[in-house]
């Protein structure tokens, strides 16, 4: 069929029973020929031109092919005449100079009546994990469905523990905003990478509702109806997904209130600023003013004598000590 390339390998099961690991591409046909045998087969970076050839093997639509290897396709399920094609990614956080920033994976799938071929474009997606589950659950006699619910089961899982962590650093800013000792711009700096993600991540969570719906109504509707076991799995993954998806609303009105309350304690900070400004000006004042009295050329009470001085001297201490305490009263200083 093709060549054998170094970054595909498959697995086969009959009646869940595995009898054939990580057997290359150029077995692909023979396993996919077998009565009963359920096949995945895994692709990671394939070039368009083995993608093009496995294509026309397999009878894929050209377009579902397309969306595979694209790097900005939001996740979806499309029925296609021999083939349901699934596109989502994995999650994943990381952290650079303080700031919180969103990595996503993409991973897609063409669901075959006994076989499912995932393509991932990128090597970070460790899907070993996904096998294990597979291997774990017991529900690999329950055909491609089963790989399927496991292949969402672990992304919808990555998910949560990404919002997870997203929740977990709104809760460090809302700390963050009452201490003095911390900068405004450092808190603006995470607020934005908070905000920054969370659209992201809305991006790949919220369209994973139509995408469980879709393979859950596909396979009612067109293919072989669903097992009990695998009606309850998919349920319960159809929950998993609008928990996340509302989570991450509530996230959104979360960075909303943060970035407006750091903006209502800047204007605070600002109006603390100005009241104490404002204080020591007419502290300062008081003397300007007597001095400026008592240095006019002009003959006054206590004028050319040592009265005048102590006049002076007397009203600048009462007027900046009685401003000064006033000031303190009121918490203007």
């Amino acid at each position: 069929m093709l060549g054998i390339v170094s970054t595909c390998s498959g697995r086969a099961w009959r009646a869940g029973v595995e009898v054939a690991a990580d057997f290359p591409l150029a077995e692909l046909d023979r396993w996919l020929a077998e009565p009963d045998v359920l096949v995945w087969f895994d692709l990671v970076e394939p070039g368009q031109e083995l993608l093009d050839e496995l294509a026309s093997e397999l009878h894929l639509d050209p377009f579902a092919v397309e969306d595979a290897t694209g790097r900005h396709e939001r996740p979806k399920a499309t029925r296609h005449a021999t083939h349901t094609f699934i596109t989502c990614a994995a999650t994943s956080f990381t952290r650079s100079d303080g700031v919180m920033r969103l990595d996503t994976i993409p991973v897609s799938a063409f669901v075959l009546p006994d076989a499912l071929i995932t393509v991932r474009g990128d090597q970070r997606l460790d899907m070993g994990e996904v096998l294990a589950y597979w291997q774990d659950a017991g529900l690999l006699a329950h055909g491609v469905a089963a790989l399927v619910h496991g292949l969402l089961d672990y992304l919808v899982d990555g998910h949560f523990d990404t919002v997870e962590q997203l929740d977990d650093e709104l809760e460090g800013l809302e700390d963050l905003l009452f201490d003095a000792s911390i900068k405004t711009r450092v808190i603006q700096q995470r607020v934005f990478g908070v905000r920054k993600a969370l659209v992201q991540l809305r991006r790949v969570v919220l369209p994973m509702r139509e995408v469980v719906s879709a393979v859950m109504r596909y396979r009612a509707e067109h293919d072989r109806p669903l097992s009990v076991e695998l009606e309850g799995n998919f349920n319960d993954l159809y929950d998993h997904v609008i928990r996340a998806a509302e989570w991450t609303e509530s996230l959104r009105d979360m960075v909303s209130s943060v970035f407006e309350t750091n903006l209502s304690l800047q204007d605070a900070r600002l109006n603390e600023v100005m009241k104490k400004l404002a204080a020591w000006a007419a502290i300062i004042a008081v003397p300007t003013a007597v001095t400026g009295w008592f240095g006019q050329n002009i003959p006054y009470p206590g004028y050319m004598a040592a009265f005048g001085l102590w006049q002076s001297v007397l009203l600048m201490l009462v007027g900046t000590v009685g401003l000064y305490i006033l000031f303190r009263k009121v918490d203007w200083i």
